[in-house]
Parts: C-alpha cells; structure tokens; sequence
C-alpha cells in the first residue's frame, strides 16, 4: 500500500522528517518498507529558468534554426541556437541551462552541454511542453506570461510537486488502515503517545446541498445480508474531462493513473477515506437500481470488455433491464462513464466481506474496491464519503446534486463491546502499565470507555475495527501504541531444562534427514494442496477419498494430496526440465483422506532417486541409479532406526511398475520400486524414478519399545559357500526361509552373492551362489559341526527345491 505524506499532511499537520514518520509508523505495525521521492515532473524542473528573448535572428546557414539572445536574469545575456519556428525577440520562455537533466519520452535522461550548432554556438536550450514533461506538445516552444521576471525557477511557475512516498507493507487483519485516514489515525495515537498533541483533521461535507429535485433514481435491495448497507445519489450537469492537476498529482504519486475527472474522484475517495464508490452513467440505468443475484450462467461484460458466466452468489448491482456491475468488485461496459456523460448515479455501499471474496476468487478480479470490501470497511462513513465525492465532483467537474441521498440502511451494524481485565494486560505484556495511559491510549484510538472499575475497563470498539473484537485484540492494541520497544526485561533469567523421551518424532527425523544427507540426499518441501485428477494415475488412490478446498486458489490447489508420489514427481520434472537430472531428494510430510469414518492425516518419509548415482568425472564412468542402490538406502534407514526381523513381502500400491514392501509381523513399514512409465510420462518424464514410501507413524511406534542389547560375540564366525543349480520358478525367498528353519540358532546370515543363467546350464535351471554364516555365541565351532550343518542345509534343498550342487 502507498502512503503520500503530502496527502497525509492533509489529515495530520506535520513538520517532521520522512524518516521520522516512517519509523513511527513502523513501530505502530504499520511498517514501512522504503519511502521514494516524487516528483509531478520529472527532474523537478530543476536547471530549468525564465528566460527573455533579447534578439532573435536567423542561422546564416541553416534555414530553419535560429540565433537567440537570451538573458537569463544573472545580467550575461547567453546565445541559443533554437529551432522551434515561433520564437520571437520579447517572448519570456524556459530555458534549460548548462548543465540540466531533462528526461525523453522513454524516461531516458539526457544532459545540456554547451556545444555548437551548425558552427554558432549554443549555451543552453529554450524547451516545448514536451521537453519538461509538462504536456505532449511540441508544436513549438513554450511561452510564459510576461509578467514572470527572468532567472525565476519554473519550479515555482509551474507549482511542481515534490512528495514522499511511503511503501506500507500492510498485513490482511489491518483493513483500518487501507487508506490515508486510517493511517492518519494510527500516526495520531503514536504522537499522542510520544507527547505531541496533534488533531486529526477529517474533510468537511458541511457545503453538501441539494440543488434540484429532478432526477432521482430509486434503490431496492433485495439481497440485505450481501449488502447491508447501499447509499446514492444523482448529479447531473457535468462535463467529463481530464482532472486537474493537483488531482492528478494525488494518484499519480501513489501509482494510479488518472483517467477522467469522475473516476480519478471514485478513486481519489477510496485511498483518501477507504470505502470504495462506483459512478454509473445515469442515462444509461433504466428504471431503479436493483441490488440482487442473477441465475447461475447470466452473461455480463466487464468494463475490461470480459464476457463472464455468473454464478448464482454473485451479488450484481442491476436495473429494470439487467446487471450493471458486479458489485464492489467491477463496473459493467455498459452502464460505465465516458466522455459523453453528463449524468451520474454515484454509488457507496457496505457489501458482505465474504461475498465479495468469493466473487472476485471466481472470476480471478482483483481490484483496489474487492481488496477493500472483501478485508472489511467501516460500515460508519458510507454516506460521509458519497457527500464528499459528490462535492469534489462538483469542484473538477461542474454540475449539480439532482437527488437527495437514498441510504437504504435497514439494520445498523453494531460496534463490538469487550471487557478488558487489568491483570490480563499486565500478564500479557509482561509489565503492569498505568492504568491512565491505558486509557489514553484506547481513546486515541476511537476506543469508547463506557465504564471503570478497579478490575478493568468496559470498552465499545468501533465497527471498522473487524480485527479487535477480544480482549487479547484490545492488549495488542495497547502494545503496539505504547511500544513494544518500550517493554522492560527483567533482568532475571528463568530456564527450564526438559526431560524429553529420545525417540521424540522430530529428533528421529533430525537423525534420518542427517543420514541421507550425507548420502546425498535434499530435503524437499512440497505444498499439501494438489490437483485432484492425480488420484487418477494410481488404481489404489479413490476420488471419494479427497479432501477438497471450499474456496480453493485454483483448480491445480484444490485438494489436499492423497499421496506424496505426485508432488515429488512435480518436482523431479522441474529439475530434469532444466538440467539437473540426477536427483536424489526425501521429504516429511502429511497425506490427507477423507474416509466414511472421518477425515486422518497421514505421515509419511518419502524417498526419490533418478539418473546417475555419480557425477560425470574423468576417473570413473558414469553408471545409471539401480534398484538395489536404492533398497540399500532403504534397508539402512531401517538398521539406523534399529528395526530389524524385517520381511519382504508384496507390493500393493498401484503405482509401481516392479517392486517389494518391507513389513514387520503383518504391518508394512516402507513400499519401494519403479514408478510406472504411465505415471511418469504425466510428468514428461523419461528416465526410471526409484520412489520409496514409509509408514512413519509404525516406524515411530516400533522404536518406542524398549532398546535391547548383546555383547559381541568372542568366537569367530565362519563361512561357507553354496552354488545351487535350481529351477527358474524357484525364489530366493524360498531358500532363505528353507535355511532359516534348517538351522535356527547357529546360522547368523544368509547372502545371495551371484546369479547366473544361460550358457553351460540346462534349460529352465538358473545358478545362485550362497553365503552361509554360522557362529556359535558360546564356543568356537569344529570342522565336524559345520560340515554337518551344511549337509543338512544342501539336504533339505534338494529334497525341497530340487537342487543340486554345481
């Protein structure tokens, strides 16, 4: 939001420095992020003096330039080659100096040098409108009155104004303040505070008067609850031209360009007081004004020349005939001001905050009227401000108030009433303040105090303030004004030491995240909002089971997401998209579901690898990622966590092409595998993605047991080798479970080390080579009792699986 401390000035008689102001304004939460200079032309006119044309000759050798003399009011006449063909020995003219900065039409400065023009030369140069910015003219030079003397500054001639600007970065609770009276009065209760007693000066409507009684346009609002409050009135007479120059300078210097007199007022109101308006052009209203909902799929164009689809909330502001605008968000083609109106039907209303937010979201408007509206305004001056643009109007525009003012006000909306507790505040700020100061500062913030007590205040805080309406909004209040700066610490330092578990959620997580970061990993952090066609892609994932936004951003962000897959192949693409195709990244997050039971959140660790497990190098050829790389960074987040007695077990999600699940008892921890090549050319992704997803609630659930431990072993282990050659259907999983309830006790591990089809084996048979280790924790092993346990392993394979040693 910008604030210009002219305007300002306006409301509050100041004299203190911009940085001053800014830094007050700042502490009051209103803070000011930079403040700029402006300027209504650029450069200020500085350089640029009154000139007298002593003589004026023509260019012996250029027919169309001409050798002035010029006295420039410092008593040395200078020489100006000038080529303009009105310019006269007598005129009074301005001349820019050695020296000046002018400006072209780009912006582009440009500097006056001294130099020589067709071999005569020239010490400055005499400017058309255009050259200063003062016009688009340049039919000639500029003449000024005679009566101005020479060497006077055109600063001054030309009243150029110089502000400062104020950048507010103004947080979405502080409606109040979204204009140049509220900010005038946040900066009066601060200097009341500071010791300075100022009075906020608001614009007088007292001349506000109906001259004729000939036009009147009635108002039936049919809608009360989307717009409580609706104010009008006619004026007639007017003529529609550009606005004058301090008008212009206004909105100009706050960013908004004028356009004709009647809208730069419309506009010049909402930033002055805050409550938007809206002009119609009165010969184009037929009937009386009907402020009511159209049937969903009602055409209307907007005043950008937009055709749009209505929907059966949008609250429209018609006639007899049909809609005219959407109210408090924007005006229609139709029924607009041009330059033919002589006729006004000007608006003021109070409409539903929510509705306004809504219709604006629909039709993606966002204008300086629905910014305001839909953040609350003050229900309070919405007939103050439609007497105080009528007049301005009548002051830039002419004509005449041809109605009285229609209020249609059927139901006042209510100040807010809070009880403050003395205590509270002394709890909340940390310091008991006098309770005078309190006082104080409630009233400088057209806070009433209804009653006194020794335990606290009964306070009635005016509408507008949509953001106080508790106790602890009234103790915000107090803070902000007196000044959290002003706060003492005690100097007395309390501190606790808490006995936290060591399997707490986010130290288990600081502890993995620092693990696969070392192992190249990046966390990610994706939005939970989503596009609902994603569940599509998966056949686990149901539709029914979303969690979608009432009042979504968008129609890519309207539903909670059901799966973390999707936003990490988002994020995949938009790597490989622009170069960086080897990735490796994790995130913590939540899953979201509505189930017939209710809705439940979902936590989960997931894991994605892509491309090349090392980078390009000259010492080692680059490989692809694989699948057992990634269940290696799988199984040792496990080992990590201490979860062991793990098995393998099929995979269920829908979304991997090939894959495993890795479960304990009957629950799975983590599903890991290639991503579908459907799923992944959604994305426009052709390399294989590697995605991991763990159960992290049961993670967490099975190291909350109890930590168990053994002493190392002081025996030695030994190993043995097997190479079976067995039937092609024939699993690892089978030999490693035949194995374990061989030999339960002695045999430490198993190990698939190779694997081997093709030439020199039978058809239909395939090689796996074993490792077997055996240890016994209480005494070494002998030859006689290993050779008798590998006999009984390779007995019960061939007589189970049909094995044979090769």
């Amino acid at each position: 939001m910008k604030i210009s401390y002219n305007w300002l000035k306006q409301f509050i008689k100041i004299d203190w420095k911009s940085e001053e102001t800014a830094a007050l304004l700042t502490d009051l939460g209103l803070e000011v992020e930079i403040v700029e200079k402006y300027q209504s032309v650029k450069g200020g006119l500085e350089g640029i003096v009154v000139g007298h044309v002593l003589t004026c000759i023509p260019h012996p050798d250029a027919d169309r330039l001409k050798i002035t003399t010029v006295d420039l009011g410092d008593g040395v006449p200078v020489q100006i080659v000038c080529g303009a063909s009105n310019v006269a020995a007598g005129q009074k003219v301005p001349v820019a100096t050695i020296g000046t900065t002018l400006y072209d039409k780009e912006g582009i400065a440009f500097s006056i040098k001294k130099g020589k023009i067709r071999g005569q030369e020239s010490h400055g140069m005499i400017c058309a409108e255009d050259e200063l910015g003062l016009g688009e003219s340049h039919d000639g030079i500029m003449i000024l009155d005679d009566a101005l003397v020479a060497g006077t500054s055109a600063a001054t001639v030309f009243n150029i104004e110089n502000d400062e600007v104020f950048e507010i970065g103004l947080t979405p609770n502080r409606a109040d303040a979204m204009s140049h009276l509220g900010t005038a009065r946040d900066l009066r209760a601060g200097m009341l505070q500071s010791g300075i007693n100022v009075e906020l000066i608001t614009p007088s409507v007292s001349n506000f008067r109906v001259d004729k009684r000939i036009l009147k346009i009635d108002i039936d609002v049919k809608e009360a609850k989307l717009a409580p409050r609706y104010c009008g009135v006619t004026i007639s007479g007017i003529t529609v031209k550009p606005s004058p120059a301090w008008l212009q300078n206004r909105l100009k210097a706050i960013g908004i360009n004028p356009k004709n007199n009647i809208i730069d007022v419309t506009n010049y109101v909402l930033h002055e007081l805050g409550q938007p308006l809206h002009a119609f052009d009165a010969s184009k209203i037929n009937g009386k004004i009907i402020v009511k909902t159209l049937a969903a799929g009602t055409k209307f164009t907007t005043l950008d020349d937009v055709e749009r689809t209505l929907h059966e909330e949008d609250l429209m502001i018609c006639d007899e005939k049909g809609p005219l605008c959407i109210a408090g968000v924007f005006g229609g083609k139709k029924s607009g001001v041009s330059e033919n109106t002589n006729s006004i039907f000007l608006e003021s209303a109070y409409f539903n905050p929510v509705s306004i937010r809504k219709t604006a979201k629909r039709h993606q408007l966002n204008t300086d009227a629905s910014f305001r509206f839909e953040r609350g305004i003050d229900p309070t001056i919405t007939e103050y401000a439609l007497k105080r643009a009528a007049l301005l109007i009548q002051e830039v525009a002419g004509g005449e108030i041809t109605s009285d003012v229609i209020n249609v006000y059927p139901k006042k909306i209510e100040d807010f009433t809070v009880f403050l507790n003395f205590s509270k505040v002394a709890k909340i700020i940390g310091q008991e303040l006098p309770k005078d100061t309190i006082k104080k500062i409630l009233v400088s913030l057209d806070i009433k105090v209804n009653s006194v007590s020794d335990a606290g205040l009964g306070l009635t805080i005016p509408a507008y303030r949509v953001d106080v309406q508790r106790e602890i909004d009234v103790i915000e209040e107090i803070l902000r004004v007196y000044g959290y700066n002003n706060i003492n610490f005690s100097k007395k330092l309390n501190a606790t030491v808490s006995n936290s578990p060591r399997n707490e959620d986010y130290k288990i997580q600081n502890t993995i995240a620092t693990q696969l970061n070392s192992q190249g990993f990046h966390e990610m952090m994706a939005n939970s909002l989503t596009t609902a066609s994603y569940v599509q892609l998966s056949d686990v994932l149901n539709s029914e089971h979303n969690v979608t936004m009432l009042n979504p951003l968008s129609a890519d962000l309207a539903t909670m997401r059901q799966s973390l897959l999707f936003s990490g192949l988002e994020a995949i693409s938009y790597n490989i998209n622009r170069k960086n195709a080897d990735l490796k990244l994790f995130e913590f997050g939540k899953s979201y579901h509505n189930f017939p039971s209710g809705y439940e959140e979902q936590k989960h660790l997931t894991l994605f690898l892509s491309g090349n497990r090392n980078q390009e190098s000259w010492t080692s050829a680059q490989k692809p990622s694989n699948f057992f790389l990634f269940k290696g960074y799988v199984t040792g987040i496990l080992s990590r966590l201490g979860i062991q007695k793990t098995q393998n077990l099929p995979v269920t999600s829908g979304v991997f092409s090939e894959g495993i699940a890795i479960g304990f008892g009957q629950d799975t921890l983590v599903e890991l595998g290639v991503v579908k090549k459907s799923i992944l050319k959604h994305f426009g992704i052709k390399q294989e993605v590697f995605f991991a997803d763990f159960n992290w609630a049961l993670i967490l659930k099975l190291i909350a047991t109890k930590i168990k431990y053994t002493e190392i072993p002081k025996y030695p282990e030994v190993r043995r080798d097997l190479a079976l050659l067995i039937d092609q259907n024939v699993t690892y999983d089978s030999i490693y479970n035949i194995a374990r309830q061989t030999e339960k006790s002695l045999l430490k591990d198993i190990n698939l080390f190779d694997v081997y089809e093709g030439k020199n084996l039978p058809e239909d048979k395939k090689s796996y080579a074993l490792s077997f280790t055996i240890q016994d924790n209480s005494k070494t092993l002998t030859d006689t009792q290993i050779d008798k346990i590998m006999g009984k392993l390779q007995n019960n394979f061939e007589t189970e699986l049909g094995a044979s040693l090769r």
